[in-house]
């Protein structure tokens, strides 16, 4: 058991630590002994093997964005799922009707986005492209 600040933290420390010098690591023996040719084909950007078109410029639609920011807020919900699982079994119907209240906040949450067309691609209700 630690006794002090830094052996409490020590461990987390310690594998940062070692994370980051494997992922310097493996960066850097991929640069050493990666075969490097350059080439006009090989600098082109690639799009899923079709001929890019057009600029990467262009601007993205903002529900492009909305759906990024919302699927991070419902994953952020659901990772608290996680902690609520381990202490089920101690609080036991409080942490039923506990999480009953918040499947329905985030379900009226994601009915909302739904209703508003927060979700829809279909380009109905937005104005035209110029």
């Amino acid at each position: 058991m630690p006794h002090t600040y830094a052996e409490t933290y020590w461990p987390v420390l310690l594998q940062a630590l070692i994370a980051m010098a494997v992922a310097a690591g493996m960066i850097g023996i991929s640069y050493i002994l990666g075969h490097k040719v350059r080439n006009r084909v090989k600098d082109m950007p690639y799009e899923c093997g079709i001929t890019p078109t057009g600029s990467a410029r262009e601007r993205f639609s903002v529900k492009f964005y909305l759906v990024g920011m919302l699927f991070i807020l419902f994953d952020i919900e659901a990772i608290f799922l996680y902690p609520w699982a381990v202490v089920y079994r101690e609080l036991k119907m409080f942490a039923f009707f506990e999480m009953l209240v918040f499947i329905a906040l985030v379900l009226a949450g994601f009915f909302y986005i739904w209703k508003k067309g927060a979700l829809d691609w279909s380009g109905a209700g937005q104005p035209p492209k110029r």
